[in-house]
């Protein structure tokens, strides 16, 4: 493993501790099998589709998981720079501008700092990802209703920390030399939101011309 990707695995540096999947679940088992996928090297875009038999809450489940897991690295590597001076407001540029919402604090849209911003948004998907109601451990319990909604809304405000180290943080990805493992984290995060519906694609449109260098 190379320096620069050490730092970006770093658990020194990481932003919260991981969540993982209990061995012996089917869970565990589905995160092995999709992560056998991209270790042997398959088109990202067939990796991240369902595999035969399996049922699809279950594989976004992971995903979701996985992704906030591997995110949350990837901010953890440069939260020292992004700071309440130095990105005083969560925002991709100045087309986008992105304000905090939540069902207890911050009950109207919210401008916030950037570090802020993640601090509430890694705190609210933690709970969320914790919570058995939302995301259930126990084979046989099923997903509720609202199970899809609420991930849309995880991957959602995922997508908006790509956005801010894209376009706010990436001179320092590059001088780390670690552009390559963020471009393919936010490819498998791309191929699997549109496998699945789970962003609108109005909302991807911050980062369009940086999937047209990265896709190739």
């Amino acid at each position: 493993m190379s320096h620069a990707l050490k730092q970006v695995f770093n658990k020194d540096k990481t932003f919260r501790p991981k969540r993982k999947f209990e061995p012996g679940t089917q869970r565990f088992e589905l995160h092995k099998k999709a992560q056998a996928s991209l270790n042997a090297g398959l088109d990202l875009k067939v990796a991240v589709q369902l595999p035969p038999g399996e049922e699809q809450n279950d594989w976004v489940a992971v995903h979701v998981v996985d992704f906030f897991n591997r995110i949350n690295l990837i901010y953890g590597t440069m939260s020292e720079y992004c700071t309440e001076r130095s990105c005083p407001i969560m925002s991709g540029g100045l087309k986008y501008e992105y304000r905090w919402q939540d069902d207890s604090k911050y009950k109207k849209p919210t401008k916030l700092s950037a570090p802020q911003y993640m601090c509430m948004l890694m705190d609210w998907i933690e709970m969320l990802i914790n919570n058995e109601d939302i995301f259930p451990t126990n084979v046989g319990t099923p997903f509720p209703k609202n199970f899809l909604p609420v991930v849309k809304k995880i991957l959602s405000r995922l997508f908006r920390v790509f956005v801010h180290v894209y376009i706010h943080h990436f001179d320092r990805i590059t001088q780390m030399g670690s552009e390559a493992h963020v471009n393919t984290c936010y490819k498998h995060f791309y191929y699997f939101v549109k496998e699945f519906n789970l962003i609108d694609t109005k909302e991807l449109e911050p980062l369009v011309s940086v999937w047209a260098q990265i896709r190739v």
